[in-house]
Formats: C-alpha cells, sequence, structure tokens
C-alpha cells in the first residue's frame, strides 16, 4: 500500500473501518435528495431560531431595505461628456424608480414592489436553494408605461414531467426526456453540450390534493428573437454538471434540529422545575385517620375568606408570601425541592455547537447569535469575516437577478422611446456600455466608526483606495453628487455668512468654549 491507500482512502484501520462513503453524479446525489432537503431546510427555517436568524441575517445584510440602482454608464465607449452622462444616468434612474417603487407595476402578483422582490428571493434561494424569477408581460397603464412583471416561482413548481401518480401525490421523478430529445434534470432541460435551454414550470406543487392532476410548461431560458432571458434562476452550484441548487442548510440540518430539540427540553425541564414545590411533613400517629390536612381555604366563621391581604389564616392552610414567617404546627416539618435546570455547562455546550453551524454557514457565531462579548480586534474580526460571504451573495444576487432585469427592462424603456441609446440594439459593445451599473446595498456596519474612517483616509491618501470607492462603501450613491452638493452648501453657507449680524456671526465662527475643570475628563 502506498499514498493515501495508506492514508485517508485506506479500508483496514480501525478508524476507517465503517467509513463507507459513495458519490455519483449531481443528480444521483442532489436532484434524488433535494425534496427531502427542501422540506428540511424549509421547516427548520419555521421552527428553528438559529436556522431563522442564519436566513434573516443573510437577508438583512446582504439585501436590507433593497438593492437600490446606481446607472454607471461608460462614457468613454459611448463618447459622452461628464454632464451629458450624469443627465443620462439621473434621467434613467427615475424611469427605473417609476417602475421599481411600486408593486403593481413591477410585480405579476401585484404583492411586493422590486425590493421586496429582492428580499423574497433571498430568504427562498437560501431556504429551498434556489428560486426562479419568469419575466411576464401585461399591458401598460396610464400609471405604469412599461409592460415587466415579475413572477418569483419557488423550487417545487420547477420539475420534471410525469404524469405518474400516486395517492400521496406525484411520483418524484427527477429525470427525463423532452421531446427534442434533451434531457431534463428536475425540471431544467439541457442540450446535448449541457447547456440549460429551458425550464418546466407545473401549474401545482408537488404534494397538492387535486383532482385536475398536474400539468407543467416549458419556459425556453431566452427569447428566440431578442435574446433576452424569459426566467432567472438564482443559485449557486457546489459541484460541476449540478442545475438545481440546494437549500443553504443542508450541511447543519442533523445538528440544527438536535440542538432545537435539546434547547426545548432543557426549557420544558426548567419550565416544570419553575413551579416552586414545598412538602409539609407531620409526624402524626400512623393510625390516625388524616382529616382535612391541607384545609379547605374557603371561608371564615363569618362567612368571608379567611385571609388578610391574599394570605389564608387557616390552620390547616399553609402559602408561602414575600418576606413572610410563619409557625408550623407541632410534629411538623418541611422540605423544598431543588431546581437543578438549567443542566450545568448547557451555555458553553450550545456555544461550541453554534460555532461549528456558524463556520459551516460563513457566519461567526458572535454575529449568529447578535452577542457580541469578545475583545474589540476579535468582534471586528467577526464582522470583516461574515461580510466576506455577504459581499459574495449580494454579487451573485446583482448577477442573477439585479443586472438581468435592469437590462430587459432597459431595452423596453428604450424600444419605447422613453430613454435615449443611441446604438443600443446595433452593437453589443455599445449597449453594454448603457447597460453599465452599480447596486448599492446596506453597508459593513463599524465598532468604532472613528478608527475605520480615519483608516479610510489614510488608503486615500496613500492611493489606495479613491474617494468614489469609500463612498461606495459608506452606501452613499455617488461621490460626485456629494462633491456637488458640499460646494452649493458652502457657497450658501458663504452667503449667510455675509449677510449675519457681526455679533452673531463672531459667535459662531469663534472657538468653542473649554470644557469646565470638573467635567474636562469625563469629556475626554
Amino acid at each position: 500500500m502506498s499514498g493515501y491507500r495508506d492514508a485517508g482512502a485506506s479500508e483496514y484501520r480501525r478508524a476507517l473501518r465503517g467509513f463507507i462513503a459513495r458519490s455519483i453524479s449531481p443528480q444521483m446525489d442532489i436532484d434524488e435528495n433535494n425534496k427531502t432537503l427542501r422540506q428540511r431546510g424549509r421547516m427548520l427555517y419555521m421552527s428553528s431560531p438559529i436556522a431563522t436568524g442564519a436566513v434573516n441575517t443573510n437577508r438583512t445584510k446582504v439585501i436590507g431595505p433593497g438593492l437600490t440602482l446606481n446607472s454607471a454608464i461608460n462614457r468613454d465607449v459611448l463618447g459622452m461628456s461628464s454632464e451629458a452622462a450624469k443627465a443620462w444616468q439621473r434621467k434613467t434612474e427615475a424611469e427605473f424608480r417609476l417602475w421599481a417603487d411600486k408593486k403593481e407595476n413591477c410585480d405579476a402578483t401585484g404583492v411586493q414592489n422590486f425590493y421586496g422582490i429582492q428580499q423574497l428571493a433571498v430568504v427562498s434561494w437560501l431556504a429551498s436553494g434556489d428560486v426562479f424569477s419568469l419575466f411576464k408581460r401585461y399591458d401598460p397603464t396610464k400609471t405604469n408605461p412599461y409592460s415587466l412583471r415579475l413572477h418569483l416561482v419557488e423550487a417545487d413548481r420547477v420539475s420534471t414531467p410525469t404524469k405518474m401518480m400516486l395517492p400521496s401525490g406525484v411520483y418524484n421523478k427527477t429525470t427525463g426526456k423532452a421531446p427534442s430529445g434533451n434531457r431534463i434534470y428536475d425540471g431544467v432541460e439541457v442540450d446535448a453540450q449541457g447547456k440549460i435551454v429551458a425550464y418546466h414550470i407545473s401549474d401545482e406543487y408537488p404534494d397538492a390534493q387535486t383532482l385536475a392532476g398536474m400539468n407543467w410548461q416549458r419556459i425556453p431560458a431566452f427569447g428566440e428573437k431578442t435574446g433576452l432571458p424569459n426566467i432567472l434562476q438564482i443559485m449557486n452550484a457546489e459541484r460541476a454538471d449540478q442545475y438545481r441548487g440546494i437549500t443553504y442548510l443542508a450541511q447543519v440540518i442533523e445538528p440544527l434540529l438536535q440542538i432545537n430539540r435539546y434547547t426545548q427540553s432543557e426549557l420544558v425541564a426548567a419550565l416544570v422545575q419553575s413551579f416552586f414545590t414545598a412538602w409539609i411533613v407531620s409526624k402524626t400517629d400512623p393510625s390516625e385517620i388524616p382529616l382535612n390536612e391541607v384545609g379547605s381555604g374557603v371561608v371564615g366563621a363569618d362567612g368571608e375568606p379567611a385571609n388578610i391581604d391574599g394570605i389564608s389564616k387557616h390552620p390547616n392552610e399553609y402559602e408561602m408570601g414575600p418576606g413572610m414567617v410563619t409557625h408550623l404546627q407541632e410534629g411538623e416539618d418541611i422540605k423544598f425541592g431543588n431546581p437543578n435546570v438549567p443542566t450545568p455547562g448547557f451555555e458553553v455546550f450550545t456555544k461550541a455547537i453554534f460555532q461549528q453551524i456558524g463556520a459551516a454557514l460563513e457566519i461567526p457565531h458572535d454575529v449568529l447569535l447578535k452577542k457580541f462579548d469578545a475583545s474589540y480586534s476579535a468582534s471586528r474580526a467577526a464582522l470583516l469575516e461574515a461580510w466576506e460571504g455577504f459581499r459574495m451573495r449580494r454579487k451573485w444576487m446583482v448577477e442573477k437577478l439585479c443586472q438581468p432585469v435592469y437590462e430587459v427592462w432597459l431595452a423596453e424603456a428604450v424600444a419605447r422611446g422613453r430613454i435615449k441609446a443611441p446604438g443600443f440594439f446595433e452593437d453589443p459593445l455599445l449597449r453594454a456600455a448603457w447597460c453599465g451599473a452599480h447596486w448599492i446595498g446596506p453597508v459593513q456596519g463599524h465598532l468604532d466608526p472613528l478608527k475605520e474612517i480615519r483608516a479610510d483616509i489614510l488608503a486615500i491618501d496613500r492611493g489606495i483606495k479613491t474617494h468614489e470607492q469609500v463612498t461606495r462603501e459608506y452606501g452613499a450613491s455617488d461621490w460626485y453628487e456629494n462633491a456637488e452638493q458640499l460646494k452649493r452648501e458652502s457657497e450658501m453657507l458663504a452667503q449667510v455668512k455675509e449677510i449675519m449680524n457681526p455679533a452673531v456671526k463672531d459667535a459662531w465662527l469663534s472657538e468653542p468654549d473649554e470644557p469646565e475643570e470638573e467635567n474636562k475628563e469625563e469629556t475626554k
């Protein structure tokens, strides 16, 4: 034996003897198990606080209120001046907001605006493995000049057509053949070269109880005449030749389920023992018959409840109250329960599991639990590590949803004459130049803003970063617009100073008073 055969591939070592691993094609490993993974991932999102937190943290950090368009055309290719380019970009952004801001203008179901669609797409993608955005066309209205609508389709409805029915629902057949001879992998049709050419969408969910049966519609991936996409798939792949995504929670389903069960059992045990119990022990003659040992607690001699301030005064009834001292009967003793919940080490054990879950999900446990109790450096490192994953998923969302939607919308806007873009339909290079855009979303939080702003200023001074780059990182839309606004504000302030009363002007421009001696230390 040599090499891996005597190491990780050994079949003779005691530790590896029972480790039997088989992996076939992505379709066998993923598609055949995807229905179960999808349902379990979705159920954990509904029932496990950690799973819910992991998905919603991504939604909040990746999308937040929504990724907004910041048009950035290539004016060098288009031969435009800076002023003309700025005017075109502002006009286009205003037109896009006209479509994107209202749910009735952009959503085929009339439920979400474009930013809500982004949020829903992220949650569906992470919980279910992938999600699809179908382009539809409606008639323009007086308030909406555009026909484009988006319809999000959940992963379950994209499936391989089959007519075989079982009592529990549709038979889960993942592979099949199209009439053209193309292979269909879990609803995704690919040609002989392995390129996706169409998707098959059912009109019902697989387990829906319906007498009408299920019917599938074939949606070509791209329009034959325009070359524009008809449907978008939002997913990330982990293997080559993989055509369907798997739930974000797939690798942590078991630990999430077990930690959820463990936490629930501890919660129930603590709840049971929270009912503080005491036992009264009487040293009486066992031959006597016990009569009314706990008292009736109903009425006193005058027919009224025998209690003062809510504490019973019946000689055979005992109650506990705040700051209360009482006397037991002769021969009686009292015994208390001894609660031992939560289990010692509960927090340490769960934290270790959360660290492993966070590592798999690329969210450090500090961020996952929203609990920053380490040092400044450790907490900042956790935030930086988490934002690496958030930025990557945001880039995927831009490439798979936001930018394609914008390009399809812009093509309609140019075709309708609402946006002027010479050469848009004639030259692919010019089209790409007109479609340039940045998508602005939530920015990374700062534990110490002053330190990080100073670091950015130093990076600009050394040429490591630009003003525009830093401005985008802080969430502002455009550094040039900020500079122009600051210029106008400075001019206005200069005018105000000229007409200001001299006394007020001197007081306004004077240096602030030093803090009093007793307040200096607190100010520092």
